[in-house]
């Protein structure tokens, strides 16, 4: 089952991204596809929790050849039919009494996204339509799950899982929001040390007439001639730009012989 490769995977729900015609939103929510039957079929399994924090959890089996199958939730559905359109789509349709009752069309989109559009009807016969938008998860978890439109129980189980799984969610999701944390200092760090060096180079490539001390705070400039100058003189002391074509920066020498800029002398000759 070639087609279904893009398919099979542990896929997560994201509440914001879902548009809902018929009942509400799920607070959460997995959706899993496998490979079963040695690839003659697909078990789909399904877990949400409600806003009220219900947990929900079903699975079927579904055979994607075209053809009607008897549907494992006889009181939702008696027959179910199952096809890859191509590579990035899959359509399911539920019927009862030879009639379809809900059609969920699966596609892989170009972010890599999985979208589910269900159709339907409400009791009253006028057509709905709810979309669901997942991104697919990094690590397998034992099962998955949607809102589905099919008809779901709450069960002991269910949330008993559920109640597990968002334990592990919030320590993992802590544990990546601290790693994202150093990762963001890092990336700061490593700029600030690029914009020192960059700093220095300029510095250490202009002409210098005294000896820097260390902590001590210099003023570079661009002559005339394009060429740079280190300066004991600030903007403020020349009352503007003084011989130079340009201020560059105010900067202090530090312990490694490295330069930082300092801010707001720039600002101050400005004004």
């Amino acid at each position: 089952m070639v087609q279904a490769y893009n398919f099979l995977a542990s896929w997560q729900l994201f509440p914001e991204k879902c548009k809902y015609n018929n009942g509400e939103v799920p607070k959460s929510g997995n959706y899993k596809i496998e490979s079963v039957q040695n690839g003659a079929a697909l078990q789909i399994s399904m877990n949400w929790v409600s806003r009220i924090n219900e947990a929900f959890f079903s699975s079927y089996t579904l055979y994607p050849d075209g053809q009607l199958h008897a549907y494992d939730h006889q009181d939702f559905a008696e027959m179910i039919a199952g096809q890859f359109v191509n590579a990035s789509t899959l359509i399911i349709i539920f019927y009862k009494q030879e009639n379809i009752i809900l059609k969920a069309t699966h596609e892989i989109l170009s972010n890599g996204y999985l979208k589910i559009t269900q159709e339907g009807f409400h009791p009253d016969q006028t057509p709905f339509q709810n979309t669901d938008v997942y991104h697919k998860q990094m690590s397998v978890l034992p099962y998955a799950s949607s809102i589905g439109g099919v008809a779901i129980r709450p069960t002991k189980e269910g949330v008993i899982r559920h109640q597990a799984l968002q334990a592990m969610e919030e320590q993992t999701n802590m544990q990546l929001d601290q790693i994202k944390e150093q990762i963001e200092l890092l990336a700061r760090q490593a700029q600030e040390i690029v914009k020192r060096k960059e700093l220095s180079l300029m510095i250490y490539d202009a002409k210098l007439n005294f000896r820097p001390v260390i902590g001590h705070v210099y003023h570079l400039y661009q002559k005339q001639d394009d060429t740079y100058v280190l300066s004991m003189v600030s903007p403020q002391e020349w009352g503007g730009l003084g011989p130079f074509k340009a201020f560059i920066a105010s900067a202090k020498l530090l312990a490694d012989h490295t330069w930082m800029e300092v801010a707001g002398v720039m600002d101050a000759a400005a004004s």
